[in-house]
């Protein structure tokens, strides 16, 4: 069950508009199933006459009101007294009884402070149905002893209630958030969109646009200026007299109210995360930019290592260094779609949509936990992406542990929402996956080692993942193992750190994923022939200094070079 609470000031506008038609005549059969004393007129069940109805709607807006007019005539009224709460059911509950209804109403205006068990003094309120699965309460909040109800954080304790009611009566338990989700977009805008032929509203595109620009620019006037630049923003600056920035709104070009003047929003309006303090906190945890020269990494390869350190980090007890780390996470899907092609960007872009409601919780996020992540994209924005599209395809491989990682954090810590949009981030992020798999792994898969190399190599796979050992074995794309040789890594360690990385019990394709971690793994530089070859010599001349540390006083002083003689005194 979902609660839905807002004020008002006119009683008599909300009880009409209850038994009424509704906007779109979906009200059928509206009537009352409970009052603050049980006698409350009901103009759902009056005689069809329009007089008759009009006449009790009257009467049961004055009986509301009773107390607000005594509050008036002592000053004493609040210019907000209308309190109206919805609470509608989730689509899969069962129809619920008047009865059922009524006692649901009674424990929310109860639970919220509008009128609290057991005080005659609460206030009149009245619970109207005009539909099978949702009722309205409205109240007056001047209570019998003329002061004002005290209603605070109503949302919170209405939806504490309604969760244990859920569990009571056995309907859909639904995920709750905690306040840091960004604003619903209201019916309004959503009519408007839809007017317009956009499938999102104003405020959701610039939601996006204004992410995107965050995972790009390295600075609070960068990432104004890259709005700017988009040529579809309409930026508006507050400065300090110093000339510093104060804060920032922005409004879409061709978005305007009926007066013709563009309807802004600041940033802290379209995301919690998106206020200009929240943004420079962001920015200043983002590390220089890598040096320069023939020995620079790769940023494609430092963006996957700093991925795929994530779940780990998540398993940490650093709560504010793994939100830090998901909020980086985030950014770095806002930016993907800029660098992916256009055939992946509808899927890329759905993912970051959605991820964007697990990069915030209650935790408190330290930034710069995350600086090799976020210092990595924008390196990678600033150089063109490889042509052969395994750094894509590596780089949505680890992702895709990411988003797991990221739904198993949010759930552990009872984070529903986000846990959900971690899991609905996954799904995205597979389908954009296998699109930019396919022809790395087709090229893969024309590679055929020699055959004593194929005979090591599937002792090896029976060893390491003896579950899923045929079924690796049966696709030839396997055969990327092989490059390990070339590359100085060893054969077994490799192996072993693929099928460590996570279950193949869940992968689609257990073949194709270790297949793929196998080359991601390659990619990393490993040690040359001559750096083996120092490593040895290095080990020898190790042990022979600990045997001499180890050896006796008279052992140690036969082995201890000749000292040079002194000097003779002047």
């Amino acid at each position: 069950m979902i609660a839905k609470i807002s004020s008002g000031k006119d009683t008599a506008g909300l009880i009409r508009y209850l038994y009424g038609p509704g906007r779109a005549n979906e009200h059928t059969d509206p009537h009352l199933v409970a009052s603050w004393d049980g006698f409350a007129p009901d103009p759902g069940r009056t005689d069809n006459a329009t007089a008759t109805a009009t006449a009790t709607r009257k009467l049961l807006v004055a009986d509301l009101d009773l107390h607000l007019k005594q509050a008036r005539r002592l000053g004493r009224a609040p210019k907000q007294h209308v309190w109206h709460c919805s609470i509608r059911a989730a689509p899969e509950d069962r129809t619920l009884s008047d009865a059922e209804w009524a006692t649901i109403a009674r424990r929310v205006v109860a639970a919220t402070g509008i009128a609290p068990d057991g005080d005659p003094d609460g206030c009149r309120w009245a619970a109207v149905r005009h539909a099978d699965d949702h009722i309205h309460i409205a109240a007056t909040k001047v209570r019998g002893d003329l002061r004002t109800a005290r209603h605070w954080n109503d949302y919170l304790t209405a939806d504490e209630e309604l969760a244990a009611i859920e569990k009571e009566y056995g309907l859909q338990q639904v995920r709750r958030g905690d306040r840091t989700a960004a604003k619903r977009p209201t019916r309004a805008e959503q009519e408007k969109a839809r007017r317009g032929g956009h499938a999102t509203t104003a405020r959701e595109r610039l939601r996006a646009t204004a992410r995107t620009a965050v995972s790009v620019a390295t600075s609070t006037e960068e990432f104004l200026g890259i709005l700017t630049a988009t040529g579809k923003v309409l930026v508006e600056t507050q400065r300090f007299p110093s000339g510093g920035l104060r804060g920032y709104k922005l409004a879409l070009k061709g978005d305007t109210n009926a007066a013709g003047e563009p309807i802004w929003y600041s940033g802290s309006k379209l995301a919690p995360d998106l206020s200009l303090p929240k943004i420079k906190q962001r920015l200043e945890g983002t590390a220089p930019q890598p040096r320069t020269g023939r020995d620079r990494p790769s940023p494609w390869h430092q963006a996957i290592t700093a991925a795929e350190r994530i779940p780990k980090l998540l398993d940490q007890a650093d709560d504010e260094a793994a939100q830090a780390h998901l909020a980086a996470f985030g950014e770095a899907l806002d930016a993907l779609p800029l660098l992916a092609p256009q055939n992946l960007r509808p899927q890329l872009r759905q993912a970051a949509a959605v991820f964007e409601r697990a990069t915030r919780s209650r935790i408190q996020a330290e930034h710069h936990h995350a600086r090799a992540l976020r210092s990595a994209v924008r390196s990678m924005l600033r150089e063109p992406a490889p042509k052969d599209g395994a750094a894509l395809a590596m780089l949505l491989d680890a992702a895709l542990l990411v988003a797991l990682a990221a739904t198993r954090w949010h759930h552990l810590r009872h984070h529903d929402q986000q846990a959900t949009a971690a899991q609905q981030t996954r799904l995205h992020l597979q389908a954009a996956y296998d699109q930019a798999a396919a022809t790395p792994l087709a090229a893969l898969a024309h590679r055929k080692p020699s055959t004593p190399t194929l005979e090591r190599f599937t002792t090896l796979i029976h060893e390491t993942a003896p579950a899923h050992a045929q079924q690796i074995l049966d696709d030839p794309g396997w055969h990327a193992l092989a490059d390990a040789e070339t590359t100085g890594h060893q054969s077994a360690t490799l192996l072993q750190q693929a099928a460590d990385q996570r279950t193949l019990d869940d992968a689609r394709s257990p073949a194709r994923a270790l297949t793929w971690r196998i080359h991601r793994l390659t990619q990393r530089t490993g040690p040359s022939h001559r750096a083996l070859v120092a490593k040895a010599r290095s080990a020898a001349t190790a042990e022979g200094t600990a045997h001499r540390l180890n050896a006796p006083v008279h052992e140690a002083a036969a082995i201890r070079p000749p000292q040079s003689p002194r000097a003779p005194r002047r």
